[in-house]
């Protein structure tokens, strides 16, 4: 049976999570600023729970983004460095497909993961799930202003994520129906990032350390004067 790492610090939540024998054990704190200072210990603590050593593992999986840019970057160095001391494979999972993977399971509602990108804007991913409960993606990931998020025509819709508790009127002005179900304060976990790890390293999707790179969607921090004088 696979032994898989799973880690996800793209947002202000820091998780890992093992998934062995199909039991996931995990870790998750709501932890601001404390991503470095947490990831090593909860993975070390997992492993003492399982009771195996990193040499056991099969791969190391992680939420490759969108998300918060540091918190990206810690996660797939941490991958990263793990996987090149174990000669492992690498799974990026979306932190969006994570955060959808969560969401209560209602196949007659498609999802909408969205996380607070700053700056007025939101990190959108539209979702469907599959006849076995997987979601997959049903539109290109987005970053941009809420007030202009562009869905496809589905209705109702089910909404999770910090996005949603940051600009919820927004994003409810772009919705044709209000939410079957909504809410703000779930963000993307190890655990879901190591349920659809799990199916993508089955099909031989897992790549060289060297080869898993973040995704950010967009390529700047801050505005200039002038372009926030445009907006």
């Amino acid at each position: 049976m696979t032994a898989l790492l799973a880690l996800d610090t793209s947002t202000e939540n820091c998780s890992a999570a093992l998934l062995r024998d199909g039991r996931i054990l995990e870790r998750s704190e709501l932890a601001p600023r404390r991503h470095a200072e947490l990831i090593l210990p909860m993975i070390e603590s997992l492993l003492a729970e399982a009771g195996i050593a990193r040499r056991a593992l099969d791969a190391i999986a992680v939420g490759r983004g969108p998300g918060a840019f540091t918190g990206v970057r810690l996660a797939i160095s941490v991958a990263q460095g793990i996987a090149l001391a174990l000669d492992l494979p690498v799974v990026p999972i979306s932190s969006l497909a994570a955060l959808a993977e969560d969401a209560p399971p209602d196949p007659h509602s498609p999802i909408l993961a969205v996380i607070d990108a700053r700056m007025g804007e939101v990190y959108a991913g539209a979702f469907a799930r599959t006849a076995d409960g997987r979601v997959e993606p049903i539109a290109a990931e987005w970053v941009g202003p809420a007030s202009l998020l562009t869905l496809p025509e589905h209705t109702p819709w089910t909404v999770v994520g910090s996005g949603w508790a940051a600009y919820r009127e927004a994003i409810a002005s772009r919705l044709a129906a209000p939410p079957r179900f909504a809410d703000g304060a779930r963000y993307p976990q190890a655990r879901a990032v190591a349920r659809l790890a799990e199916f993508e390293l089955a099909g031989g999707h897992g790549v060289a350390p060297e080869q898993a790179l973040p995704v950010y969607l967009r390529d700047k921090v801050a505005l200039t004067l002038e372009e926030q004088r445009g907006r």
